[in-house]
Parts: C-alpha cells; structure tokens; sequence
C-alpha cells in the first residue's frame, strides 16, 4: 500500500520529467530591476513624498512642501 508521501512524489517526478526540474537561481545575488518608462514615472510620482516614522515606528508618506506636479 503506498502512502500520500510517496504518491506526492511520484506526482512530483512525473511532473520535473515535464517541465524540467525546478530553476533555482542565486538567492544572494541582487535583484535587477528594469528601468522602463513606467518605472521612471513611479519614481518621478514618488519623488514628491517623504516618508516619515512617527514615535511607535509606523510609517507614513507626507507630501513635500513647494510646487507640485498636477494630478493626472
């Protein structure tokens, strides 16, 4: 009688013989981020925060003071 873990298994075996085995990459290696023209108008919108700790240590963004972009 086999049991559910070696059921998994076979189920598991089956499927690398499919798909390949699992592709692991460097988990200490850094990650690369595209710099695409979404993500420079993320920064360009984000540029006009601060982010401020209050005494408990919570989070929070505050608009910087001066002129700001208008909305979209």
């Amino acid at each position: 009688m086999t049991t559910m873990t070696e059921k998994f298994m076979h189920l598991t075996e089956n499927a690398a013989k499919l798909f390949g085995s699992a592709s692991r990459g460097d988990a200490a290696a850094p990650v690369v981020h595209r710099h695409d023209d979404f993500e420079k108008a993320s920064e360009e919108d984000l540029s006009h925060f601060e982010i401020e700790t209050d005494s408990q240590g919570h989070h929070y963004a505050t608009r910087k003071p001066g002129p700001q972009a208008p909305h979209r």
